[in-house]
């Protein structure tokens, strides 16, 4: 017998047979014994809204494969560059395939210089740099027109190759500006992630050349980073393509929503919660008071995982190797106990309460030198890549506008009561 439900309506006694398939079943064939009635699904947490071939996940057994590679291998062998590849065109490159990605996102990484002079530099003086990335993402439709040709696949693959390649300029001339820093043109001999620390760290030296482990650290972080299934700005991304929005455009939706505190401000929370704790010694109360219903644990759970996020394990990983260079940051002693002590816990156990990648992230990336409010704009580079990969897999789909329905709870019809009757 083929994987089924059977649903009744009560009022009739009518009932219909509905298959199963990869996971879901299709609100069509609902429709047909139950039209006009909606699913209210506040969050769209029950609601598969697009069927979609880039990343695989499973919260209860704490899986992530990006095009079915498990995340851990593609974090210890490939690079960024290579899985942002992997998600575009839905297979790992060859050779010379790399070859050719490497040097086409190598040659696109300038910025039009009215990009940055007239556009970037227009800001206040203490704008927040996530604040500038989302204006300055959008603002790039106007400077290539071809954008808007989103069905000619030379123009689309230009695109895309673009806005990988720009967001690692975007993102630190954004920073540069806050800080009141000269900006710094891309050195194309140097590797993906280490021009962009480059763009980030370099003064007066001729040549910046950044620590291998930290350029590596980087890199790793993208990769775990580029995709997550449809999370909030994912959504955002095929919301707007779905209009036939041209990819900046699209682009800027995905990272607005990424601008949210609830989504791209994660790390950011824990290490806020972990400098309010203070030291090791406090973590034990700090756990009592939120079992007491007194503030959050920051860094523990997700919406998805209902296990220890795969990526989370990497990342601890990461810190180490970061932290054999940077000197340990002071908040990782702290994480390590808070993470002891709720996992010994069964009022966090019994939850599925476990870290997730941004317990962690957050203390690596202030270890070397990026301030917090440059911790969504870290989110935003390499999660570029997966955005584009589903802007474009919605357009060859040919994907229906997005159009959520609503239950309506307002006042019945009423009739108009003029102003001085009222």
């Amino acid at each position: 017998m083929p994987d089924s439900i059977t649903i009744t309506d009560n009022r009739t006694g009518q009932s219909l047979e509905i298959p199963i398939r990869n996971g879901g079943v299709s609100s069509a064939e609902w429709q047909k014994i139950l039209p006009g009635i909606w699913f209210h699904d506040p969050g769209l947490t029950t609601t598969a809204m697009t069927e979609s071939a880039i990343s695989y996940l499973d919260g209860d057994a704490g899986i992530l494969r990006y095009r079915g590679y498990p995340i851990e291998q593609l974090a210890e062998e490939s690079t960024y560059l290579e899985v942002a590849y992997l998600l575009l065109k839905g297979e790992l490159p060859n050779e010379e395939q790399y070859k050719q990605w490497v040097s086409d996102i190598t040659h696109h990484t300038f910025i039009h210089e009215n990009v940055r002079k007239r556009f970037l530099e227009g800001f206040h003086y203490d704008a927040h740099p996530m604040g500038m990335l989302v204006s300055a993402i959008a603002a790039l439709s106007t400077f290539y027109l071809d954008a808007k040709e989103i069905y000619n696949p030379a123009a689309r693959e230009k695109q895309i190759v673009r806005l990988i390649a720009k967001m690692p300029t975007l993102a630190a001339a954004a920073h540069r500006f806050s800080v009141g820093m000269p900006f710094v043109y891309p050195d194309n001999e140097l590797p993906f992630a280490a021009n962009f620390l480059s763009m980030m760290w370099k003064v007066a030296e001729p040549h910046y050349s950044a620590n291998p482990a930290l350029v590596k650290a980087i890199d790793v972080l993208f990769i775990l980073h580029a995709d997550h299934e449809q999370n909030c700005s994912t959504t955002a991304m095929r919301t707007a393509g779905s209009a036939h929005a041209d990819p900046y455009s699209s682009a800027a939706a995905a990272a607005a929503s990424l601008y949210g505190p609830r989504h791209g401000g994660a790390n950011e929370a824990v290490v806020r919660m972990l400098t309010e704790i203070g030291s090791m010694e406090n973590v034990g109360d700090y756990v009592k008071s939120v079992k007491a219903g007194h503030g959050r644990l920051q860094g523990f759970g997700h919406r998805v995982y209902k296990n220890y996020d795969p990526r989370a394990r990497i990342i601890k990983r990461v810190a180490y190797e970061v932290f054999e260079v940077t000197g340990k940051n002071p908040l990782l002693d702290i994480a390590l106990k808070l993470e002891e002590v709720a996992l010994n816990d069964d009022y966090f156990v019994s939850r599925r309460l476990y870290p997730n990648v941004d317990f962690y992230s957050g203390i690596i990336y202030q270890a070397m030198g990026f301030p917090v409010d440059m911790f969504p704009v870290l989110f935003a580079i390499p999660r570029m890549s997966g955005w584009l990969a589903h802007w474009s897999e919605l357009l060859d789909q040919d994907s229906k506008i997005v159009r959520p329905r609503q239950v309506y709870s307002g006042a019945p019809e009423r009739k108009y009561v003029p102003i001085d009757q009222r």
